[in-house]
């Protein structure tokens, strides 16, 4: 059982010490730019301590409140849970605010002119094949012009939705094959597999990451992926 003192302490896990926080930064960082996690060499070198040590204390006060946790069964394997200047964890994921549009796709009634392609469901490691042909016509929002350069797609499972992206909704795609670190894309994998993830490259890497953590980061080679275009915008239905 904690002691007063103890408990408090626990309860106000936000205030973090300067070590404690340029810590929690750096692995936030790391792991945002390359996918993996730093060795304890990199964490004693960016704080320039002497020795690994005052790492395994870091790590444990940061576990202890709340902000990180050990992944088991994996060397190197931390995950950050949530940001000191943050009340919640979503922010890590540097979070698409999408522009959402509510109501049933069915009951708007713009001009013929202003629609879409509409090419089918998406998901982790949907066949390239499945969002090729246009299976519907969608409107494309207000504001966004020359409809040639968008195209829509299906939502299907929970991998995006802490990025505020949900099972059913359909994602209006500018067309692209390049895009900033941090962007959410539809990504094909070896010419055969489109995904919806936010891209993050780092040297020879690209790293491929869901906006839910039940699901891993992957990594692929940069002649592996395919930039097919970035996400602007979605509806929802209500």
């Amino acid at each position: 059982m904690r002691t007063f003192i103890e408990q408090n302490l626990y309860e106000v896990c936000s205030m973090l010490t300067r070590k404690q926080k340029n810590l929690l930064n750096f692995i936030n960082k790391k792991i945002r730019s390359s996918g993996v996690s730093p060795s304890y060499e990199e964490m004693k070198n960016s704080l320039n301590l002497k020795s690994k040590s005052g790492i395994h204390r870091l790590i444990s006060a940061l576990e202890e409140r709340g902000f990180i946790r050990r992944l088991p069964h994996k060397a190197r394997a931390l995950e950050v849970l949530k940001l000191p200047e943050t009340a919640g964890a979503n922010d890590i994921y540097n979070s698409f605010s999408p522009s959402v549009i509510r109501g049933g796709l069915e009951d708007e009634k713009p001009s013929s002119d202003n629609k879409v392609s509409l090419l089918g469901d998406i998901a982790a490691g949907t066949p390239v094949e499945a969002i090729q042909n246009e299976v519907a016509k969608i409107n494309l929002p207000e504001g966004f012009d020359d409809k040639e350069n968008y195209f829509g797609l299906k939502v299907k499972g929970d991998s995006m939705i802490e990025a505020g992206i949900n099972n059913g909704d359909t994602v209006i795609i500018k067309k692209t094959n390049t895009a900033d670190n941090g962007k959410i894309v539809v990504a094909l994998i070896d010419d055969h597999e489109a995904m919806l993830k936010r891209i993050r490259r780092k040297g020879k890497t690209i790293a491929l990451e869901s906006a839910n953590r039940n699901y891993e980061t992957k990594i692929f080679g940069p002649d592996r992926v395919k930039v097919q275009g970035v996400l602007v915008s979605l509806y929802r239905n209500f």
